[in-house]
């Protein structure tokens, strides 16, 4: 047994260090799934299982805990950004404003708080620790590990804030429900009632494309082509079908319309009142897609790398082959096709048209589900190095005796949000499925957890038992409720936002998606869902860098040893 001895001693060694990781992994999951009423740590849980392991005497070597640690950030906080790129700038539109304004007001006045309690306890808390404190409190993992790697870059060799972190992670995971049922009880929120006006609210505000018949009337319009009557209608559309002397057709834009002629038009909700007006009137009685037709409507997958950042216009298979893209979902979104949308990786366009005309164009986007279980991985890595190469410019700043930078979790995010955005149109292709980006996130960030528990965990049940642990605990939960009980208040009066979507508003400026297992199970309406996705990308963004901003702010206040 003397080989087994020397794999649980040897520190130096490789698979000591792998046996370490995979422990505490394994273990801290499990830890995870446990449910308390609902609730449950997740991933979290793998850091308390950390600092237990290393509490009880685990070590690892330096260097490969410090490589694993600050590795684990960064593809964890790059395809952090992957996921939020494509929607981080669209969420600033319509009802995106209000909710990304009240996530502002929660992230700052959080921020706030947390330097006010700083100055009243600055005698027994440093600023670095009640960063950690911050973070644990509205249970961010990601603006943890960007303040750690700022500190480092910084020359902070204090109190591991880890400590703070995990003291008030627990009471800041439970304050976040409890503000939830506090809101309820406050307003006396009547749960199903809250479902059918969103549900109002959605028609009313929807964009998503919708589809009407209209009865062309209007004698100016005939005789002319689809190109022609598009330059004289200033409206987006898609004329898919054509019903004329009782015969259905895939029309292309020279087809000629004529008076008396049914199309059926693709086009957003806000523009159908003029596009009837102007072709004559809407034609109810008809449906051009189930009647009998030799008019096909599938959906197909863009997979072809070269695709990528090519518009809707150059296919130009409305012109040639009659068929048209009347739809696209990305992202789990349905949007609308613009001649000068850029089409991505993974794209699933609705065409209609002729059978034989949709399979070509399957042919030239690609249509092979199973490509894109490979992920584009040239493109990740090259993502990866620009993101390690930004983080690592220095800054100055006037007050600083170093130049700060954006460090291993600023940098690969700005990248990562710029490529998830951007990347089609300079044909980048880094499209990974739902699965492979939530399964590379989980080992990164695990990783990053399990050494974070190692490193801190020798001194963490000192500074819980007779430290500043209840302290820690007392500031974090303060640190939570009042700007989360602020904006819910805020939202409900001034706003009249649907409970529900406060509750995603506020589970979204944590960026914490395990919660919203709770408020999952409130509603089976996506009202939740849709707030949580509107302001997570710029919440995530904002509480991994505003760690470093305070930090630059109130520099003098930092102790480095």
């Amino acid at each position: 047994m003397g080989w087994f001895y020397s794999l649980l001693t040897d520190t130096n060694s490789i698979a000591h260090s792998a046996l370490i990781y995979g422990a505490i992994i394994t273990l801290g999951l499990a830890l995870g799934r446990i449910k308390v009423k609902g609730i449950s740590l997740g991933v979290i849980g793998v850091l308390f299982v950390g600092l237990f392991f290393a509490h009880f005497g685990a070590k690892i070597d330096p260097e490969v805990l410090g490589f694993t640690r600050d590795f684990g950030l960064v593809i964890f906080i790059f395809f952090v950004g992957l996921q939020v790129g494509p929607s981080f700038f669209s969420s600033f539109k319509s009802v995106g404003l209000v909710l990304n304004g009240l996530m502002l007001l929660t992230v700052f006045s959080g921020i706030a708080i947390t330097i006010i309690l700083f100055l009243i306890f600055q005698d027994q808390i440093s600023l670095a620790q009640i960063l950690g404190v911050h973070y644990g409190s509205i249970t961010c993992t990601p603006g943890l590990g960007a303040t750690k790697e700022a500190l480092a870059g910084m020359g902070y060799h204090g109190e591991d804030i880890a400590i703070g972190y995990a003291c008030a992670y627990p009471l800041g995971l439970v304050t976040i429900i409890g503000v939830a049922i506090l809101l309820r009880v406050v307003f006396k929120v009547d749960l199903a009632e809250e479902d059918k006006h969103w549900e109002d609210e959605e028609k009313e505000i929807n964009q998503a494309p919708t589809v009407f018949h209209v009865y062309i009337t209007n004698h100016m319009l005939d005789g002319l082509t689809i190109r022609e009557c598009r330059r004289r209608i200033p409206r987006p559309f898609v004329c898919s079908r054509l019903l004329h002397r009782g015969e259905i057709s895939s029309p292309f834009a020279d087809t000629v319309l004529h008076y008396g002629d049914t199309i059926r038009v693709v086009a957003t909700p806000d523009q159908k009142m003029d596009i009837v007006a102007a072709f004559g009137k809407e034609d109810e009685r008809i449906d051009l897609a189930v009647k009998q037709s030799p008019i096909e409507r599938q959906r197909i997958i863009v997979t072809r790398d070269e695709m990528n950042g090519r518009t809707v216009s150059d296919l130009e298979f409305a012109d040639k082959e009659g068929v048209h893209i009347t739809r696209i979902w990305r992202a789990g979104m349905e949007l609308f096709p613009y001649a000068k949308m850029h089409l991505q990786v993974g794209d699933i366009l609705q065409c209609v048209g002729p059978i034989d005309g949709i399979k070509r164009l399957a042919g030239i986007v690609g249509n092979r589900p199973k490509v894109l279980e490979q992920p584009n991985l040239a493109a990740i890595f090259l993502g990866i190095t620009c993101g390690v190469l930004v983080g690592s410019i220095p800054l100055l700043v006037p007050g600083m005796p170093t130049p700060i930078k954006l460090g291993l979790a600023g940098g690969p995010l700005v990248i990562s949000i710029l490529l998830g955005r951007f990347g089609a149109s300079l044909h980048l292709a880094t499209y990974t499925t739902n699965s492979a980006n939530l399964a590379v996130r989980e080992i990164g960030i695990s990783l990053f957890l399990a050494s974070v528990g190692l490193t801190a965990g020798g001194t963490f049940v000192e500074s819980l038992v007779a430290g500043n642990g209840l302290l820690y605990a007392g500031i974090g939960f303060a640190i939570t409720f009042i700007p989360q009980i602020l904006t819910g208040i805020v939202s409900r009066v001034f706003f009249k936002l649907n409970y529900h979507s406060i509750l995603g508003l506020l589970i979204g400026a944590c960026t914490n998606s395990p919660i919203l297992a709770y408020a999952a199970s409130l509603s089976d309406k996506s009202a939740t869902a849709v707030a949580y996705s509107t302001v997570y990308p710029l919440a995530m963004f904002l509480r991994v860098v505003t760690g470093q901003i305070i930090l630059v702010a109130m520099w003098s206040y930092v102790t480095l040893v």
